[in-house]
């Protein structure tokens, strides 16, 4: 899988929070906005709040984002352009397609168990965005349907004899992990994890 990412790059969860920007005022509502959103859920953030979190005029607010709901785009935009760096990366730096898949879920099972795991921003993002015309569910389609293709290529490279059926069975095995460990057990939810894909890695060429 050919890939490029500028070197350097910090290698991360996929799923992790973005890199902070600078300390401008649009920059510390960022950060605010995607610990909030992440943490509390999006809807139940207010603009008051995100105005008062992030130490910034009301003026400052809408000066930089205009609505929540520009702010609301830019953060799952962001939590999307990092997940796709960090498998860039992982790619780039790995010494093939088995090692690269080996890396991302350790990865998943890394973030998992970080002690502020709150589950997959883009499954929270969806439940709380219904109508699958709205942006921000557009751009969760979106990035699962990349990847999707992106674990598809792997698979094919690492020599697995089906590699879209694999792709979905590991994709799906991680969206269960995230929502188990979060709703449930982590310990239960990332040793199923473990054992789905490592059967996926032992059928590869």
């Amino acid at each position: 899988m050919t890939v490029e990412f500028p070197p350097s790059a910090v290698q991360r969860s996929p799923d992790s929070p973005p890199n902070q920007p600078g300390p401008g005022a649009k920059a510390r509502v960022l950060v605010t906005a995607d610990r909030l959103f992440y943490h509390e859920g999006i809807r139940t953030v207010g603009v008051d709040r995100l105005i008062a979190e992030s130490s910034v005029t009301k003026a400052t607010f809408y000066k930089h984002f205009g609505a929540k709901d520009n702010l609301v785009l830019e953060y799952i935009g962001r939590r999307r352009e990092e997940a796709r760096r960090f498998l860039e990366t992982i790619a780039a730096e790995s010494d093939g397609a088995r090692p690269t898949l080996r890396r991302i879920a350790d990865a998943i099972v890394e973030n998992i168990q970080q002690p502020d795991f709150r589950g997959c921003p883009f499954i929270n993002a969806a439940s709380e965005f219904a109508d699958r015309g709205n942006p921000v569910r557009v751009i969760v389609v979106a990035h699962r349907e990349w990847y999707t293709v992106v674990l598809d290529e792997l698979f094919r490279e690492a020599g697995h004899p089906m590699p879209g059926d694999a792709a979905d069975e590991f994709y799906l095995a991680r969206d269960g992990a995230m929502v188990g460990a979060y709703a449930g057990d982590p310990i239960a939810s990332v040793a199923a994890f473990a054992r789905v894909t490592d059967a996926l890695l032992a059928a590869c060429a």
